[in-house]
């Protein structure tokens, strides 16, 4: 897969692939060799390029694209579901022959990665979950967040004057450590996948099929697994991690002092090392 002009192999200096799925062309891109770490993100896969490349000395980094997002293909409003990203991400999985994964998600890509690898388990071995949640959205300001942002309005808005990707490539998004071309590519892959990205919030609502799978499979096969979360200093404003900590009372719970929601961009280094060394401790 020959990388869009927007993204040069100085700016993305990764193995990039495109798997063709029902849902449209699904990119994937890899580093490293070792033990599987999974990434996935409903934002775009440039916010893991840091970490992924510093992790890559000891593990096989995968970053995989949700369809209409970075680096995927295109899609219609919809098939931007949640039940289609799981369907994706299990693609990947069968398609890469995937063993004794590590998942790593953020945001609202928790739930359609959790329950894809909840249908083949014996491949999992830890989550890592970085800003992200794993159950039923409930509650005013966690579903009155979702109406706003997956909103018809607020699509527009982002559609129109690229409020979002300029707002998030900034040091209170991904830009803390970003240089300019870093940064411009980082704005571009967003704005090309803004209509999808606000179309899977909009979905996220709605998706009980795959909020159930998420709970049969963390109360279920994945209940003695491994976890830990990483969440910025800055953002848990709706107490994911404290949530975390009752469906996994053994979990790994690290802050990153001054983060916001992307800590893997405040301080990639550090986020690194910290999957590195939990990784080691739990074998």
């Amino acid at each position: 897969m020959a990388p869009p002009g927007w993204l040069p192999k100085e700016v993305w200096p990764l193995d990039a692939r495109a798997l063709d799925l029902d849902a449209g062309s699904i990119a994937v891109s890899e580093v490293g060799k070792g033990p599987t770490l999974l990434f996935y993100t409903g934002i775009g896969s440039f916010i893991w390029r840091d970490v992924a490349l510093r992790l890559s000395d000891t593990f096989h980094c995968v970053i995989v694209d949700p369809p209409g997002i970075g680096l995927s293909g295109r899609t219609t409003r919809a098939a931007a579901t949640l039940a289609n990203s799981a369907r994706a991400v299990g693609a990947v999985v069968r398609a890469l022959d995937l063993q004794d994964i590590t998942l790593v998600v953020h945001d609202s890509a928790g739930p359609p990665a959790i329950a894809a690898l909840s249908r083949t388990p014996e491949r999992v071995r830890g989550i890592v979950g970085v800003n992200t949640f794993g159950w039923r959205p409930s509650g005013r300001a966690f579903r009155g967040m979702l109406a706003l942002m997956g909103s018809s309005v607020m699509r527009r808005i982002d559609l129109s004057t690229g409020l979002l990707s300029r707002i998030t490539s900034t040091s209170f998004g991904v830009g803390r450590h970003l240089d300019a071309r870093s940064r411009v590519a980082y704005r571009t892959g967003l704005a090309l996948s803004m209509g999808a990205f606000h179309d899977y919030l909009r979905d996220a609502r709605f998706s009980d099929a795959i909020y159930d799978e998420v709970t049969r499979a963390l109360t279920g096969p994945f209940r003695s697994l491994p976890l830990l979360t990483i969440f910025g200093e800055r953002n848990d404003p709706l107490g994911f991690q404290p949530q975390w900590k009752r469906l996994f009372p053994s979990a790994q719970q690290n802050v990153i002092p001054k983060g916001n929601h992307f800590p893997m961009c405040d301080d990639p280094a550090g986020v690194a090392d910290q999957i590195r060394a939990w990784h080691r401790n739990r074998q």
